[in-house]
């Protein structure tokens, strides 16, 4: 396995452990656990110990919350650094929140957020914990699976550790993008075999094989959530849909949960 590099403060050093666990188990969890009764599908696939990627599809903020309820270890993901450098009560209360949730900070400007991820990533893996990433880049606009970044795919093979497919389902109906409410319907976080990669070691840089592996994973995915599959960026489709939503002003139909 590789070497994680050194940790540095806030950059997926592990800091904020404590306020994770107060979060979880005493502030956030139990009332989200008994509001929403989430169902949990697979959590025996992912490991006792030992590092793992947590590659799941994106559709809503919520995602981070339900995710990690599912399961006991903890999943650290990233995210942007707006929200760890605010000043005064409320900057420390946001600060605490993010870290009690299980974020880390990157900085998303100037072409460095994949670098960042990247980073940040290892020294998570490093230490033998779980990272969590959404392979989409971006939340879907529509609930369909768009296809994935090639970092999840560089990052298992530079860590050298198995990817656990992950898929949630329901949680854009309780916290719509675009919209302040949601609905309380219960979602369902559905965890699959993990994936070996280890046959690709020392292949990092073959662009080839990073997207094959890519595309497994979401292929994975696709068939744990059932969502419909898009050979296309989520940034790029979402662009168009804004164009195309220009043009018309049907209202959509509001979906149903699913089971």
């Amino acid at each position: 396995m590789t070497v994680a590099p050194r940790d540095e403060p806030g950059d997926g050093d592990g800091s904020g452990k404590g306020a994770y666990w107060l979060f979880k188990n005493v502030l956030l969890g139990p009332g989200i656990k008994r509001v929403f009764r989430p169902v949990v599908e697979g959590a025996d696939h992912v490991p006792e110990d030992g590092p793992a990627i947590i590659a799941s599809n994106h559709l809503s903020i919520a995602d981070w919350l339900f995710t990690p309820l599912a399961i006991r270890r903890r999943i650290t993901y990233v995210a942007k650094s707006d929200y760890f450098t605010g000043t005064g009560i409320k900057g420390l209360l946001q600060r605490k929140f993010f870290q009690g949730t299980g974020q880390v900070p990157i900085d998303r400007s100037g072409g460095e957020a994949s670098a960042g991820a990247l980073r940040a990533g290892l020294r998570v893996l490093g230490r033998d914990e779980l990272f969590g990433i959404f392979p989409e880049g971006t939340r879907s606009h529509d609930g369909r699976l768009y296809k994935g970044r090639t970092g999840v795919a560089r990052l298992a093979l530079e860590a050298g550790v198995p990817v656990i497919p992950t898929a949630v389902i329901n949680t854009d109906l309780i916290a719509p993008r675009d919209k302040r409410f949601g609905r309380v319907v219960t979602p369902i976080v559905k965890f699959g075999a993990p994936l070996d990669f280890s046959r690709y070691a020392g292949l990092d840089s073959d662009r080839f094989i990073l997207r094959s592996i890519t595309d497994e994973v979401m292929y994975a995915i696709m068939e744990l959530s059932g969502q419909e599959y898009v050979d296309e960026y989520a940034t790029v489709a979402r662009e168009r849909a804004k164009e195309a939503a220009k043009d018309s002003k049907e209202p959509k139909e509001p979906r149903e949960p699913r089971q």
